[in-house]
């Protein structure tokens, strides 16, 4: 059972740093509206950057949480539950400006995995 967590914890953390850092700039068919990357997806869902920088910067540093869960098992369930809980308002954040269902998906998969590790 605890190397199921450390898969998801990492799956989660991976995923986390993918859309924040690595594919930040790039289109994506998951991506709200018809945005092209990061800024404009927040800017359609009709929020200003400091709120997309102040996303992010928790998004990642909950993930960085979960990598040091690794080690210190505390962390855990608070950054998954946090996480869990961003990923309802990307639901929302989803479903605010009317996109497809398809859209919502990875947040949908990712609060899933969250509330699995919880329940680990």
């Amino acid at each position: 059972m605890e190397n199921i967590k450390l898969i998801v914890q990492i799956i989660i953390a991976l995923g986390i740093f993918n859309v924040w850092i690595v594919n930040y700039g790039k289109k994506s068919k998951y991506r709200g509206g018809n945005a092209t990357n990061m800024s404009e997806e927040f800017e359609t869902y009709g929020f200003q950057s400091w709120f997309m920088k102040f996303i992010g910067f928790s998004k990642l540093t909950l993930a960085v949480a979960l990598i040091a869960g690794i080690w210190y098992n505390d962390l855990v369930d608070v950054a998954a539950f946090l996480i869990g809980t961003l990923m309802v308002g990307a639901i929302f954040a989803h479903a605010k400006i009317n996109d497809p269902f398809i859209k919502s998906i990875p947040a949908l998969i990712m609060l899933i995995l969250c509330s699995v590790l919880i329940i680990l």
